[in-house]
């Protein structure tokens, strides 16, 4: 079965690869906006930064939540001094509660095929990697997972996908359908329900992209994996469609062209220089405002974690050290402050605790990286043939009360998009700190009705006080007759009711 498919996807990837067409309308012969040239400039003759030079540039981002230039940002990736560092990770979290407040939003991966034409040296999901048990799920079974999720809680998954001719868009937008049909009961009542999907997949076209924007995805994540040129030809092998560095470099360019709003751009630290990478981040943040005025809705930064049959990754140069991981975050966030940042379950739980505080808004809890790995009946030695080995597999409910003993609301809000604060819009929000007056208020609703419908007791102890706590600051932020607007939706979910939002 496996031979047969990968000759059909051989097929599936030469037919795919033939013409360069549907690059982008931006891309301008074949040229990159990663300038390696320039960023290595600006790292050479940005060292010894002076502290009042680096006080200066957090304070503009203080002031103005736009990005900062490479330059800039060059100069903090100098820093040397670990005093300083002290206080670039203080901005970090000040710049953090300024655009988002106290807020995290939790997710859980859904894994539906890994089924791949690819042959990435550093992933156990690669074509050449025998090992690998290949499954796709079916709808009924894409929609059995969402079920066990919407029953933990969850209100927003992200699906991934191997690139391949059995998981294309048609698939994808189905697997999308399945998902938002689901409706469960929670554990103490009320209702369980996906509201936003995000979607972490292979490269589009923009037709493509158009079915996934009609079906309702929610953001569109691709990886650049490294912005690196020649590293990236070495990992992925150029007779791959992901061998194509442009085809994979301008994919925001076409989700944006075809309406997808909401775009998440990221790097696997690991395989080059971090500080080169953070500039190339900014680099692609700044080319996605310049050409549509928004920029990147999420930044993700997986580290590389150990996977089935993947020497690589234990024999890499570049791994990154937790000091470094903390200094990545932190400067990420204080470049693009705008930015959602996305912490995953591959950190285990003493380094999302030492590192969440610099400015991540999202991360998951309750997940599972096998495909078809919430079911009940999932064969468990299945589980140790995943893409990587997860660092911190607990579940939801002591998720939401771990953040909750560092005080932090965890957000399962899903309001933006269906309000219409997405893309150019939720920018300007963002930029100006009046969407965390939106994020704060249903982040306040999406809390009360996972304490009501979800929580354990103990849990719900600590959230209750965490919510009285927000509904105190949120009296002093916002005008009477949205407060009392506040609490009559409180009431009403209270009462039964379900999906409110401002």
């Amino acid at each position: 079965m496996w031979v047969e498919s990968i000759n059909v996807a051989k097929k599936w990837m030469e037919d795919r690869l033939k013409g360069d067409d549907g690059f982008s309308k931006y891309m301008d012969n074949k040229k990159s906006f990663i300038d390696e040239k320039k960023i290595w400039k600006c790292l050479k003759e940005n060292r010894d930064p002076s502290p009042s030079k680096i006080r200066s540039i957090m304070d503009e981002v203080l002031q103005n939540k736009d990005c900062i230039s490479l330059e800039d940002c060059a100069a903090i990736l100098n820093v040397k001094n670990e005093d300083l560092w002290k206080e670039i990770f203080h901005t970090a979290s000040i710049v953090k509660k300024q655009v988002y407040d106290n807020r995290i939003v939790t997710f859980a991966p859904l894994y539906c095929s890994n089924y791949c034409v690819n042959n990435c040296l550093y992933c156990a999901f690669r074509r050449e990697n025998s090992v690998e048990i290949r499954r796709r799920l079916t709808l009924d079974e894409v929609k059995k997972e969402a079920e066990i999720l919407a029953k933990m809680g969850h209100k927003r998954l992200i699906t991934s996908y191997g690139e391949h001719p059995l998981s294309d868009v048609n698939y994808i937008a189905n697997t999308l359908k399945a998902i938002y049909s689901v409706r469960v009961k929670g554990k103490r009542g009320g209702r369980g329900e996906i509201r936003r999907v995000n979607v972490n997949a292979a490269p589009m076209t923009v037709e493509e992209l158009e079915i996934l924007r009609d079906v309702g995805i929610g953001t569109f994540q691709v990886f650049q994996e490294t912005y690196h040129m020649k590293t990236y030809s070495e990992v992925h092998p150029p007779d791959t469609i992901k061998g194509n560095y442009f085809w994979r470099l301008y994919c925001m360019h076409r989700a944006l062209e075809a309406g997808v709003d909401d775009v998440g751009i990221g790097v696997l630290l690991g395989l080059f220089d971090w500080r080169f990478e953070v500039l190339a981040l900014l680099s692609h943040a700044l080319e996605l405002e310049e050409k549509f005025g928004i920029g990147p809705h999420t930044v993700s930064f997986p580290r590389l974690r150990p996977a089935a049959n993947t020497p690589f990754v234990q024999n890499s140069a570049y791994k990154v050290s937790d000091e470094d991981f903390m200094k990545f975050i932190a400067t990420v966030r204080i470049a693009i402050p705008y930015t959602g940042m996305i912490l995953t379950a591959r950190e285990p739980e003493h380094i999302r605790r030492r590192v969440i505080h610099l400015g991540v808004t999202q991360t998951d809890f309750g997940s599972k990286i096998g495909i078809g790995s919430y079911r009940e009946s999932y064969n468990e030695q299945e589980a140790e043939k995943q893409q990587f080995i997860l660092g911190d597999t607990r579940e939801l409910d002591e998720g939401v009360r771990w953040l909750a003993e560092m005080g932090y609301i965890v957000s399962f809000c899903t309001a933006g998009y269906r309000c219409g604060r997405t893309g150019i819009r939720i920018m300007k929000l963002l930029k100006t700190g009046k969407e965390k007056i939106f994020c704060k208020l249903n982040a306040i609703l999406t809390y009360k009705e996972y304490l009501e419908d979800f929580a354990s007791d103990e849990t719900r102890e600590i959230g209750t006080k965490i919510l009285s706590r927000e509904i105190e600051e949120v009296k002093k932020l916002v005008p009477e007759r949205t407060f009392e607007k506040l609490m009559e939706y409180l009431s009403r979910i209270e009462d039964g009711e379900r999906d409110i939002y401002f």
